[in-house]
């Protein structure tokens, strides 16, 4: 009811998004229709292609069947990766699509998305180099994380073996499986280092402690492990932040034998997918992607 007071003046229409794929929370990553001579998406795996990574690229395939996607190996130090990027640029100039425009940029042949949750100084470099190699006009993306994306699938892993509740912890803490955890990636110091933005996402959608580790370099998961115990934690579980192709899985099972516990990787979860085709659609310019306008991933895709 309103009685005695103005009535207030028609609201405005809300218009709605020009991005193509749609506005808001809820658009997807690419447009439904993607252009004739979108570039090609090259997934560059630090490892064998894999179960992990042949399921991972169903899932892409899946919501984007127009789009070109190939899986290119590194386990040869990207000398295929080289090879692939000649030849994607040689189809493309079969089919006649132009090397290059007047007064324009020369076009793309691909983009090539670093199959990484963070920063890997040996990958990013094997895949800088094929591309100097190849002299095709390709780009390179980010790694896929940090993100909150990354963040909610880590916490499903860990509530998959009963080492995280379910829900996200909001306002009251209740009695947790475990009260501190270590987030371990690949890829040396630096790679520790950025898995730090991680650790913070996760630790606010938790509400406990976690630390970064790195498998291959410091800190350790030793090292992450005594830290936790040092601020009063005694239940520490493991995190692997990685995809999987990119770490020996002897290795995640000596450092767990510090934790209680330790989660799967994150493998072919929906969330890799999204990010996958988050930094494409970035690159192809559908997408202006940042933290605020994509929110997280439980929230684009509600239940139900």
């Amino acid at each position: 009811m309103n009685e005695g007071q103005d009535v207030p003046a028609k609201l405005p229409i809300r218009e709605r998004s020009s991005r193509p794929g749609g506005g808001g929370r809820h658009r997807r990553p690419l447009p439904v229709n993607l252009p004739a001579d979108a570039p090609t998406l090259v997934l560059a795996v630090p490892g064998a292609v894999d179960d992990v990574v042949t399921e991972l690229a169903s899932i892409i395939r899946v919501d984007n069947p127009q789009l070109d996607l190939r899986l290119i190996s590194l386990t040869d130090g990207g000398a295929d990766l080289a090879k692939e990027f000649s030849s994607i640029a040689a189809e493309r100039a079969t089919r006649g699509f132009p090397a290059e425009a007047d007064d324009e940029p020369r076009p793309r042949a691909a983009i090539v998305v670093p199959l990484i949750t963070g920063s890997h100084p040996r990958v990013m470099r094997s895949v800088r180099d094929a591309v100097a190699e190849s002299e095709a006009p390709v780009t390179v993306t980010d790694p896929l994380g940090p993100h909150p994306f990354l963040a909610e699938a880590l916490h499903v892993r860990l509530s998959e073996r009963g080492l995280a509740r379910a829900d996200r912890i909001r306002l009251f803490n209740v009695t947790s499986p475990v009260d501190g955890i270590i987030v371990a990636t690949v890829g040396g110091d630096e790679s520790a280092r950025a898995a730090d933005a991680t650790a913070v996402l996760l630790a606010a959608r938790l509400a406990l402690p976690v630390v970064p580790a790195a498998f291959d370099g410091r800190p350790t998961v030793a090292d992450a492990a005594d830290r936790l115990r040092n601020i009063g934690a005694s239940r520490i579980a493991l995190a692997p932040f990685v995809i999987g192709p990119e770490v020996d899985p002897d290795r995640i099972t000596a450092a767990a034998a510090e934790c209680m516990g330790c989660a799967s990787p994150l493998g072919a979860h929906e969330a890799v997918a999204r990010m996958v085709t988050v930094r494409y659609g970035a690159i192809l310019g559908n997408l202006n992607e940042d933290f605020e306008e994509l929110g997280e991933f439980g929230e684009e895709y509600p239940e139900g």
